[in-house]
């Protein structure tokens, strides 16, 4: 309970504070006589508008403890009472102002709040030639406006809790109402209240602690930065789920097939955009498969080999002292450095990175003989190949590198089996009870027109059956048109 005494309040919020620094209790009297304290954390507050609406207000205008009284003079439209000491502590953390006056058990929490925040631009791992540029910031307030802003309706709905003992992050799930796939929603909040845990740092802790398998190398829930992109998957009846302190959005349930698709596709024609889907699918297979059947036909199927291809290699590999399945690996996982010292080094340093290492350290290992000239091309065009597909590129790195082991021990068959092996287990994955390969395995002919091509828009009639269970239809397009 909240004391009548403003001594005795200051010295609970100290000491519940335990005696912080930036922690701010400043008493002050109005012209009137009454006794006011404030109450708030230093950093997290508009200190202009609190000096000019609130405290200049009160000390000339606060003439007794009514709480008409107060809410006249205070010049902000988000103030609302409080009766229990915890439960100011909770808004003082949230960067609001608490209003404690003599005499009065009731405090008022008003909204002040007021932090150094980055500004709204262009996500740099999902950059754009045509479309919005505009991005997700670590602010969720900002990241819910951006979203209003895409969808101007009122059955866009915001759901707000808080996670984490310690850190208590503000999370918000966002659906529209009628759209959304109310089994997926009631799932999800269930998950959701399951999780007990310390902090939330970033929407990578709740990615992990809700998925359905979470020791699958591809993830099972999308995760964007963008508001068009979370704008279209909620009017497929999908849930966004914002994390305060991280741009980065959950999206459920996913497809596997999406991580072939990027949100420019449906900006530029259709043609265009089903052949970038098709060249995404190919380079899938490529990254992941070509280095173990690289390494299986050089060391157990040579009959395969063209001749003159054969001789070129054979040549090629003259002088070179490692077996060419360990060759492939120590080339495979320079790569990997090469990848990761370019990205956690500051950027005019990581390009030089990357130019060192992928030029002068390659032609200085094929000149010395250390690996071969068509190992070093392989691994460039197993790079290339990752690259334009980034959504799937962690499960990718992984299974690249168990198909070479199994190429290099038991050739072409151990290449068969580690596909067998992977498509086994994508197809067995689930995203919410959705099949993770759904369109595909089981086959949908509707969800095919925006699977690994791309018909025209006006042929979109329906949302996506398998998640969207009302309100499915979301055009009526004209009498006669033909694709």
């Amino acid at each position: 309970m909240i004391s009548k005494k403003i001594k005795t309040n200051k010295e609970q919020l100290i000491k519940l504070f335990n005696n912080s620094t930036d922690f701010v209790t400043y008493e002050f009297e109005s012209i009137f006589n009454i006794k006011l304290m404030i109450s708030y954390l230093e950093g997290l507050v508009d200190r202009d508008i609190l000096d000019r609406d609130v405290l200049k207000s009160l000390i000339f205008n606060l003439r007794d403890k009514n709480p008409k009284d107060v809410r006249r003079y205070i010049m902000t439209s988000k103030i609302r009472e409080i009766d229990d000491i915890l439960d100011t502590v909770n808004e003082i953390v949230y960067g609001k102002v608490i209003l404690f006056i003599e005499g009065s058990r009731v405090a008022y929490s008003i909204e002040l709040s007021k932090w150094d925040k980055r500004t709204v631009e262009e996500p740099q791992s999902e950059s754009v030639i045509r479309g919005p540029k505009e991005g997700f910031i670590e602010d969720i307030a900002v990241n819910k406006v951006l979203l209003r802003r895409k969808i101007r309706n009122n059955n866009l709905v915001f759901e707000d809790l808080r996670l984490g003992e310690q850190t208590q992050t503000m999370i918000s799930i966002a659906y529209i109402k009628g759209i959304v796939n109310e089994d997926i929603l009631e799932e999800l909040k269930n998950r959701l209240n399951k999780i007990n845990i310390d902090s939330i740092l970033e929407s990578g802790y709740i990615e992990e602690l809700i998925e359905d398998t979470p020791r699958t190398l591809f993830s099972t829930i999308t995760v964007t930065e963008k508001p068009d992109i979370t704008a279209a998957k909620l009017l497929e009846g999908r849930i966004a789920i914002l994390t305060d302190g991280t741009p980065h959005v959950l999206i459920v349930p996913k497809l596997f097939v999406e991580g072939l698709m990027s949100n420019e596709d449906y900006y530029i024609r259709p043609f265009y955009s089903s052949f970038l889907r098709v060249l995404r699918a190919v380079s899938f297979i490529i990254t992941i498969y070509l280095p173990g059947a690289f390494v299986a036909l050089q060391l157990y199927h040579q009959e395969m080999i063209p001749t003159v291809l054969l001789i070129s290699a054979a040549s090629a590999r003259e002088g070179v002292p490692l077996p060419v399945m360990i060759e492939t690996t120590a080339m495979i996982l320079a790569l990997e450095l090469t990848k990761e010292s370019s990205l956690r080094l500051p950027k005019n340093i990581g390009s030089t990175v990357t130019i060192f290492g992928a030029l002068v350290l390659g032609q200085a290992a094929v000149q010395a003989s250390l690996v071969s000239a068509p190992t070093v091309i392989l691994v460039s065009i197993t790079a290339l190949s990752e690259f334009i597909i980034p959504q799937l590129s962690q499960g990718i790195v992984l299974y690249r590198l168990l198909i070479t082991i199994l190429g290099g021990f038991f050739g072409i068959y151990g290449v068969v089996c580690g596909f067998l092996m992977i498509t086994m287990q994508i197809i067995s994955i689930e995203s919410f009870g959705i099949p993770y390969t759904w369109t595909l395995a089981p086959i949908n002919k509707t969800a095919l027109k925006d699977g690994t091509i791309r018909v025209f828009l006006n042929k979109f009639i329906y949302r996506p059956t398998t998640i969207a269970r009302r309100n499915v239809k979301r055009q009526v397009p004209p009498k006669g048109d033909r694709l």
